[in-house]
């Protein structure tokens, strides 16, 4: 994978934090993403974030596994620790390096096909035990990697680039993640930066498991069958010596609507996409009644946007399994290997 460094230098007079830190020193690698894909979108609203939080670069894992979305990490936060872990092994990874250090701030940035397909056992895990970490799902429903087929997230009756209908039943993250007692539970839109930067400002600040699945739409397969500008027909109308591709740059789809409203967002291919955004009064603190929202919206076709659910007192792993208060990378011989009298105590208890 190809890094492209950004210039060092800017401009003295840019806006700073309390820490000193200007906008830029949040910012990574280049990103070589195709020009006005949602996942560049959701790494400024990281970016942002983290700048207005005032959290110290070192201080942050960000961590990943295969796709386009877990690519991203490298475009944000190039001060901060990170982790490149293979297809789908993300979560259990993340869950290690927090039980080791539990003083980081953890990010864990997945795909619909990373966290939905092959990963889906390692998501239930560490959501169910309840990690303290932001796990951000950048959701377009394809394989962009392997070009273009559905995920499991698709919605049942999607077209792909080559005019398949997709057949299966999606699976719906934000449901799951609730359902497995994730408590912060957001859905958010990529082009939408005014709600998802506060959302990922306050999974930041929650403790416990917080989700956000955000939909980012993919410019690269959302060409339509039957037109004679598709790669698709160039290629089968064209007798090429080599076989190349290019990605033509599309601008960014942005949508701007007030709390409490529904707006319809136009696609790269002319497909439309319902947003529901959540009133000023909804309450998110009575999960039965979240579900039943979702459900209800989601059979209108609408896909609810906002914070769906969160739980004032939640805790985390290292409550549930009762670690120390240090972090464990710190803890020496003498903690670490108490002795055999201590070993024959715990055997005792376990008797």
């Amino acid at each position: 994978m190809t890094y492209i460094a950004k210039p060092q230098f800017h401009h003295p007079g840019l806006p700073k934090n309390a820490l000193g830190y200007t906008r830029r020193d949040y910012e990574g690698a280049v990103s070589t993403l195709c020009a006005g894909c949602g996942h560049d979108s959701i790494s400024a609203a990281i970016i942002q974030a983290c700048f207005d939080l005032d959290i110290q670069p070192h201080r942050v894992a960000k961590l990943s596994g295969i796709g386009c979305s877990s690519k991203t990490p490298a475009y944000f936060l190039g001060n901060s620790h990170g982790f490149n872990t293979v297809h789908g092994r993300m979560p259990s990874v993340l869950t290690g390096a927090n039980l080791a250090n539990r003083e980081l701030v953890y990010l864990g940035v997945s795909g619909d096909g990373d966290s939905a397909s092959i990963g889906i056992g390692q998501f239930v895990h560490a959501i169910r035990r309840g990690v303290n970490m932001v796990y951000i799902v950048e959701n377009n429903g394809v394989y962009g990697l392997t070009k273009g087929q559905f995920s499991a997230t698709a919605d049942k009756g999607s077209k792909s680039k080559k005019g398949a209908s997709n057949a299966d039943t999606p699976i719906d993250l934000v449901m799951l993640a609730m359902e497995l007692g994730a408590t912060y539970v957001a859905r958010s839109f990529s082009g939408d930066k005014e709600q998802l930067v506060p959302l990922i400002k306050g999974a930041i600040a929650h403790r416990g498991a917080a989700f956000i699945d955000v939909v980012s739409p993919c410019v690269a397969f959302n060409n339509h069958p039957g037109s004679t500008k598709s790669y698709d027909y160039v290629r089968a109308h064209n007798e090429a010596v080599n076989s190349l591709d290019i990605i033509s740059p599309r601008e960014e789809i942005t949508a701007r609507y007030p709390a409490g409203t529904a707006a319809m967002v136009t696609l790269h291919d002319g497909s439309q996409m319902l947003l529901k955004k959540l009133a000023e009064d909804y309450e998110p603190r009575d999960k039965i009644a979240a579900m039943q929202f979702l459900m209800k919206h989601s059979a209108a076709g609408q896909v609810v946007t906002g914070l769906l659910y969160a739980e004032d007192d939640s805790d985390d792993l290292h409550e549930h399994i009762g670690t120390v208060l240090a972090p464990l990378n710190t803890l020496g011989d003498a903690e670490l290997c108490p002795g055999s009298r201590a070993l024959a105590g715990i055997n005792a208890g376990l008797r």
